[in-house]
């Protein structure tokens, strides 16, 4: 009887342990799952019930090791993408304790000796991103090639369009074209002129006009580039020798008559003030001439020679003409040569070879150098040229007929340059008319005279005057 009522004691003790075991079983299937539902409450276990999870651990329920378990990360075994983010997105809702950082108690997180571990957070927070990038590469996969180019390049025309529009507000006909507008141009001389006043630099223009103030003062007036720029009398330079001059008033006279014949040429000067708001310039010819002497007649070069030397042959500028005389400029310094210097051919008129602005090459004769203001210079211009009268004049034969021009008349003697480049001299004309300057006649040779290189004869008649 003791037996028996042992026995019926301990038989509902194993019925419970076997409900607690089977109850236990279903609850590691469910571990397996990490998907627990939110309001279920984690089960507790003690160490009896802990020693049956042992126990059945060998049994043939347990899943196969190659087999994937619902919600699991199996490595390689990876669901289909829409599917991945589908369900990390069904997660995230149900398991928000991930996104707040609190942990996630599920049932057998206390046990010891757990078979089936959690998988690991991190893992999840991967795959989540993992699937974000999917779903952004899905995105734009959804969008065609040439639909993603013509967008970007819509997108960068309308940028360089606009950037167009916003700089430029010049429609030009060609393409990306750059327009240089009035006001820039002004803008950029008035820039040089700003900087030349800075830095002392010569600068060059023409001289325009001439202009007289109220006060009796007269101005020259020179456009450098556009910009009119105003320099005194007393700053061009113009020096005369006061021998001939009776007063003031005859020199200021001469003076105004050469400034006159200097309209055209190009003439240095250096910026002496501004003023920025009406855009007025006041310069100086004579701190420009200064300047270039100290540098090419004063100053030597690396070997200690000067710049300027007799015979050397330098470029000057021609500042005013007339019939039997040019004034040049060389390097600041001004100088006038004669007619007969100008050439080896007679010259009725310098005008005809010569005229205001020019640049011909001068060979230096002669150079005083005293002082920078007093420093004078003698050059000519035939020199630099080769005679060729001497080889045209064996092709003029005696009681040759040749047409002419007459040159000068001089004391009853006509000076006449011949069409085949030779000089010769007329002391008589047979046409009733008398031989005016420039004409145009008919010459008989009588004589050569080869020591002055010229021809002697008589002027038979005038085929066309020059009135």
């Amino acid at each position: 009887m003791a037996k028996t009522k042992k026995s019926e004691k301990l038989e509902p003790n194993l019925t419970a342990t076997e409900e607690v075991s089977s109850e236990m079983k279903n609850t590691a299937e469910d571990v397996a799952d990490v998907l627990v539902p939110q309001g279920e409450p984690p089960v507790q276990l003690d160490d009896s019930v802990a020693g049956l999870l042992l126990s059945n651990a060998d049994e043939p329920s347990r899943q196969p090791e190659n087999e994937v378990l619902p919600g699991m990360d199996a490595g390689n075994h990876l669901p289909p993408d829409d599917e991945q983010s589908s369900g990390f997105a069904e997660q995230s809702q149900e398991n928000p304790a991930e996104e707040t950082g609190i942990p996630d108690k599920t049932p057998g997180s206390s046990a010891e000796g757990q078979s089936e571990p959690e998988p690991p957070k991190t893992r999840r927070t991967t795959r989540r991103k993992k699937a974000d990038a999917i779903s952004v590469a899905e995105n734009s996969e959804a969008v065609p090639g040439k639909d993603s180019a013509e967008t970007s390049t819509n997108n960068s025309s309308i940028r360089k369009s606009s950037k167009r529009v916003a700089n430029s507000s010049v429609l030009t006909i060609e393409s990306h074209a750059e327009v240089e507008t009035p006001d820039d141009r002004e803008e950029m001389i008035w820039h040089e002129i700003h900087n030349a006043y800075r830095t002392r630099k010569i600068l060059t223009g023409t001289l325009g006009g001439i202009e007289q103030l109220e006060t009796g003062k007269t101005m020259a007036i020179v456009y450098y580039k556009e910009m009119r720029i105003v320099i005194p009398m007393k700053e061009m330079m113009i020096n005369l020798s006061q021998e001939n001059s009776a007063s003031y008033g005859e020199m200021m006279l001469r003076q105004n008559k050469i400034l006159g014949a200097m309209l055209g040429a190009e003439i240095d000067f250096v910026v002496k003030g501004i003023d920025a708001k009406t855009r007025s310039v006041v310069a100086s010819r004579r701190d420009a001439m200064l300047k270039k002497r100290q540098i090419f007649f004063m100053g030597t070069d690396t070997a200690g020679m000067y710049r300027i030397y007799e015979n050397r042959i330098v470029q000057a500028r021609v500042i005013a003409v007339a019939d039997k005389v040019i004034r040049v400029e060389i390097f600041g310094v001004e100088c006038s040569i004669m007619a007969r210097d100008l050439s080896w051919d007679w010259l009725g008129d310098a005008h005809e070879r010569f005229s205001v602005g020019d640049e011909i090459l001068v060979r230096i004769l002669n150079v005083k150098r005293d002082s920078l203001e007093d420093l004078s210079v003698k050059a000519d211009v035939k020199s630099v040229t080769s005679n060729t009268g001497r080889e045209n004049l064996s092709k003029c034969k005696v009681q040759g007929k040749y047409a002419g021009k007459v040159t000068d008349i001089h004391k009853g003697t006509v000076f006449v340059r011949l069409s085949i480049g030779v000089n010769a001299i007329a002391h008589s004309c047979y046409d009733n008319r008398m031989p005016g300057k420039k004409d145009d006649i008919s010459f008989v040779v009588t004589h050569i005279d080869e020591e002055h290189g010229v021809a002697v004869g008589i002027i038979t008649r005038i085929i066309k005057q020059n009135l």
